[in-house]
């Protein structure tokens, strides 16, 4: 589908404009779970999470049939102030290796039955150095949310974002810190393995990011425009197109969730089609989450991004899909009083 909006203002006009849950569904999935053969909550979770599935796909017997992990490839200039571990080559070479089948969200997705949709952008264009300035004009800004709508593909029922772009986690560091305040220490961690200098350099890059785009604080689009990234616009683009069509999103980890939290901030309900896949042992993930009012579903100390915690999640809502719309009724099964 054409993305409908050619800038950031008709983005977040969209957002404004989402549909909501059907909300006669999410009942008639509280009713027909009330009388499944179990004590009621014993499920847990998995109870919560098929209802709110209910809600979005507008039926009381939830199913996810056509997964979809959508991965979005792009570099950062502000790697030039040594805060990866790896040089930003490794981008390009990364979606060769997915290309191939090679990488951990290839095995993945292929256990969990979901198509991946790979999407590199502009990998020999960096964004600017966020350092000393904004990393994207409005129109480049505009092009990566366009990109990552036009990457849903037709007839998905659930999507996992996913990213690949050396310094991405820096510029989900400054996002945060823009966008929830706090000193730049507290947003930065570990990303590809930098040792302690190479984590105090990116704590300093997010300073200066955002000591040189102070239009970024408390505007979550101008904030995704100045600190942001390719792929993470992109991953915005993406989970927009997936609130505006009713399609549930599953959350990877640190960097799709600072793509969430724009969104999030960018207008109410934006993101309440979205769960959190997993907790990553990225440090400040979790205070992400919290901030967002999200629980993980699984928390395995992964870090690698690509979709992969996400992915694995979608695991788990499949078993609370098949519990919700294919175990008996008491009545069904003959027991009651």
């Amino acid at each position: 589908m054409m993305p409908p909006f050619s800038t950031l203002q008709d983005f977040r006009a969209l957002l404004q404009g989402a549909p909501a849950p059907d909300p006669r569904a999410r009942e008639a999935a509280l009713a027909r779970n009330a009388q499944l053969t179990k004590p009621p909550g014993a499920l847990g979770r998995l109870e919560a999470l098929a209802i709110w599935l209910a809600g979005w796909q507008g039926t009381d017997r939830p199913a996810i049939r056509s997964p979809q992990v959508a991965l979005f490839a792009g570099n950062h200039g502000v790697v030039a102030q040594g805060v990866s571990a790896f040089p930003a080559a490794v981008t390009a070479l990364m979606v060769e290796n997915f290309a191939r089948g090679g990488a951990a969200i290839n095995r993945i997705a292929d256990t969990v039955g979901a198509e991946l949709t790979v999407v590199a952008l502009d990998l020999d264009r960096p964004t600017a150095d966020f350092t000393t300035g904004p990393a994207m004009t409005e129109t480049e800004c505009v092009a990566a949310l366009r990109t990552g709508w036009e990457a849903l593909r037709p007839g998905t029922d659930i999507l996992v974002t996913g990213e690949m772009g050396i310094g991405n986690t820096t510029s989900a560091a400054a996002l945060c810190a823009a966008l929830l305040d706090g000193r730049a220490e507290e947003w930065v961690g570990r990303g590809s393995g930098v040792d302690k200098e190479g984590l105090a350099r990116k704590a300093r890059a997010v300073q200066a990011g955002l000591d040189a785009n102070p239009s970024a604080r408390g505007d979550a689009l101008e904030a995704l425009r100045c600190l942001g990234g390719r792929e993470v616009a992109a991953m915005a683009g993406a989970m927009a197109a997936a609130r505006l069509r009713g399609v549930p999103v599953v959350l990877d980890g640190f960097i799709c969730s600072a793509a969430a939290l724009v969104l999030a901030r960018s207008a109410p309900g934006a993101l309440d089609h979205a769960v959190a896949g997993h907790r990553s042992a990225e440090a400040a993930h979790g205070r992400l989450l919290a901030a967002l009012g999200l629980e993980p579903i699984l928390s395995l100390e992964m870090r690698l991004g690509e979709g992969t915690g996400g992915a694995l999640a979608l695991g788990v809502l499949r078993a609370a899909c098949a519990c919700q719309s294919g175990m008996a009724t008491f009545a069904e099964a003959g027991i009651g009083p």
